[in-house]
């Protein structure tokens, strides 16, 4: 057995059954060991897609997504995704090749000093410099990737390394101990909240990821608190919730801000300050925050919580509903926030303009999906739309990057969906702008067996950008391109490819789409034109509490 072999015998050890990546000369070792290997390896046309489906690989199932690059360029192109995940809170494990250690201390053809590289956006990060401590990097780095708050991390395999003989056995994964919160946090928090007027829930990922989502609801429910949730905690309790305000994150004004400007506590649970900054909607640091999660708060002058209940969230969340009496209480002002928020959202089911309005596009696709069904967004004015209007049942049915919020992730992340969760319905949801960045993927999809629809908001430019610029500048600038035939482009590749000429065509259309056994693009020409008039109907927003 040799380095390499050690290597793979490890990754089966922690239980991973893909790898997305490209061959490379330095990685040749480790491709041989796939060979014989249970753990299936899936050749994709660039790195960045590789890191991507490790990313949403890992986001979904908790365990880490692993992706392979070889040394230099191949590195340096794993490198978007590996910050994404890292940032996003999603288990990864990159593993790279690299130039023999006879060569580090000279200028070398591709080489690079990629421990040093990728250490500011990883958690951890080692070069293999002896076959012994195998066992050991590849224990600490899934380790390290999957607990919280959970993210990248980064292997270096120099390729004479790789090949040397190994003599060494898989470690013992050990199970993960559950941490609670002390009685002290509990009393206190429960004291805030008890004596709070108008409370306000605001739950992020983190509590997606510790699986509190039926603690979430009961806790809302009984102590009548309205909850909004982050673009990446959408589903932690479903829309439908009479007390769910949905989802809060537009770097505007919106419906939801009239809850914060009113609120005498915040209660966040699961809450990343990178999900949405509290500067945002705590600018002057007054409104008290109770802070429930599995780690410490972050340092923030806008986020300086009253009381931290760190521990698992589950039992945190019913030792606080234990506690609390809120019996007495009025109904929360905050809830009459709902029937507006709500009449807004669906003033748009009978819509029949074209170009298809975003708000559109987003309530038909949400009548067509199932509540088990999953949509990826990518980054763009698009994801604004779906943060805003596409609204969850379920925890982890609506995937939207708004850590890193790397553009190119939906169809690579799609890949990785629909390998988790083969009978579901997945649809990756871009602009045309991240439809190019990586639509080399669906050849990815076709050999990998993973239908999936992907639709496309095709405006002919970089809309957000366009969007920001009209809002700080009054005019927009260098952000409009051409496209190709997206119809032709994805018959080229042997997928189905539609195009939609008026409103009423979408939802057909889509649900032909999804009935195809190979990945389908539908090209949807939209109406950016709502972008400002949302701007102007922000800015003039009267609170109705």
């Amino acid at each position: 057995m040799n380095t390499a072999e050690l290597l793979v015998k490890c990754l089966e050890n922690e239980g991973v059954k893909y790898i997305f990546g490209l061959p490379g000369e330095e990685n040749l070792a480790v491709l041989e060991a796939l060979r014989n290997s249970p753990i299936e390896f899936i050749t994709t046309r660039h790195e960045q897609g590789a890191a991507f489906m490790a990313d949403v690989y890992g986001r979904l199932t908790g365990k880490a997504g692993v992706c392979l690059s070889t040394l230099g360029p191949g590195a340096t192109n794993l490198m978007t995704g590996v910050a994404d995940a890292n940032l996003d809170g999603a288990p990864l494990v990159a593993i790279t090749g690299q130039v023999g250690t006879d060569r580090m201390h000279i200028e070398s053809h591709q080489y690079l000093d990629l421990v040093a590289m990728f250490a500011p956006v990883t958690k951890w990060n080692k070069q293999i410099v002896r076959p012994s401590i195998v066992p050991e990097v590849v224990r600490k780095a899934f380790k390290q990737a999957q607990q919280e708050k959970p993210g990248a991390v980064h292997i270096d395999l120099p390729e004479n390394i790789a090949g040397m003989p190994a003599d060494g056995v898989s470690l013992h994964i050990n199970t993960k101990e559950t941490q609670y919160a002390s009685y002290a946090s509990f009393n206190d928090a429960s004291t805030l909240i008890s004596r709070a007027t108008n409370p306000l829930l605001l739950v992020g990922n983190g509590a997606i990821r510790d699986n509190a989502s039926d603690a979430l609801t009961e806790f809302a429910t009984r102590l009548n608190i309205p909850v909004v949730n982050t673009f990446m905690g959408k589903g932690v309790i479903s829309y439908t919730h009479p007390l769910s305000l949905w989802t809060v994150g537009l770097q505007q004004r919106d419906y939801i801000s009239c809850g914060f400007d009113n609120t005498d506590l915040v209660i966040c649970v699961g809450y990343d300050l990178v999900e949405y900054s509290p500067k945002k909607w705590n600018p002057n640091g007054e409104i008290p925050i109770v802070h429930v999660s599995t780690a410490p708060a972050e340092i923030d002058s806008s986020y300086i919580p009253k009381v931290e209940v760190v521990g698992n969230m589950t039992d945190s969340l019913n030792e606080l509903l234990r506690r609390s009496d809120r019996t007495h209480k009025e109904e929360p002002h905050a809830v009459a926030l709902r029937d507006d928020i709500r009449a807004d959202y669906e003033q748009y089911a009978t819509d029949t303009e074209f170009p298809i309005k975003p708000q559109k596009l987003i309530y038909d696709l949400r009548q067509v999906m199932e509540p088990n069904d999953i949509a990826i967004s990518d980054v763009g004015a698009h994801k604004m739309w779906m943060a805003r209007h596409y609204h969850c049942e379920r925890p982890n049915t609506c995937l939207i990057s708004n850590g890193f919020a790397a553009m190119g992730i939906a169809i690579p992340g799609a890949i990785a969906a629909k390998l988790v969760y083969p009978d579901r319905n997945i649809v990756a949801v871009t602009g045309d702008g991240g439809f190019m960045m990586n639509c080399q993927e669906l050849e990815t999809a076709l050999r990998a067996k993973t239908p999936f629809v992907t639709i496309i908001f095709h405006d002919g430019g970089y809309g957000l950008i366009e969007w920001k610029q009209e809002a700080q500048y009054d005019r927009a600038s260098f952000i409009k391109f051409t496209n190709p035939d997206f119809v032709k482009l994805a018959e080229s590749m042997g997928l189905k490819g539609y195009r939609i000429s008026t409103t009423e065509e979408f939802v057909p259309t889509l649900k032909e789409a999804m009935a195809q056994d190979v990945p389908a693009v539908i090209d949807c020409p939209i109406d950016y034109r709502e972008n400002t008039r949302f701007s102007q109907k922000s800015g003039d927003l009267s609170c109705p509490i």
